[in-house]
């Protein structure tokens, strides 16, 4: 079996499991749509107030820099990387930054991380804009500048599919400030 860290509910081989303690709720639904139909599941799921069609956990990922390992050149990077969000940052500038080639920068990196440098600073630009949403009142585009972004298309699409929702959605269910 192989564990889906991303998915609120798996289903394998007979074995059910639910990530998250809430989540247990829609493994619940999950069975009862298995079993007696998607019609009871959403009877159930209106009973309950239960969002029926929450598949994801991907709103809720919190993303800590992949640090457990013992690169420490590339752990500097990482460092780097965090402290210069807002910038434009190039693998080449990394691979510069690290006094290495970029081919095997990028080889060391993604063997420390399981990322690839460009990965690894979408996921920190996209954690950041995540806390600006959070906990600040600032609109999208400001915070697409906030960290790093110039094209509202491209910060969008790369929210959406870290996130798994778009940044106003994303604003609008998860914002402190309201």
């Amino acid at each position: 079996m192989k564990l889906h860290t991303n998915k609120i509910v798996t289903d394998q081989q007979g074995v059910y499991t639910a990530g998250g303690a809430i989540s247990s709720l829609n493994l619940v639904l999950y069975i009862i749509e298995k079993y007696n139909g998607r019609e009871a599941a959403l009877y159930c799921a209106r009973v309950l107030q239960i969002d029926i069609d929450r598949n994801s956990q991907t709103p809720f990922i919190i993303f800590e820099g992949l640090k457990d390992h013992k690169d420490e050149v590339i752990r500097s990077i990482q460092k780097f990387i965090e402290q210069n969000i807002g910038d434009r940052l190039t693998v080449e500038q990394l691979a510069l930054r690290s006094a290495m080639d970029r081919i095997n920068f990028t080889r060391r990196f993604k063997k420390a991380t399981q990322l690839s440098p460009a990965d690894y600073v979408q996921r920190v630009k996209m954690e950041s804009a995540k806390r600006l949403f959070e906990s600040t009142s600032m609109q999208i585009n400001e915070v697409m500048y906030e960290v790093g972004y110039i094209d509202s298309k491209a910060f969008r699409e790369t929210f959406k599919k870290i996130a798994g929702m778009t940044p106003g959605d994303y604003r609008n269910k998860f914002n402190k400030i309201s």
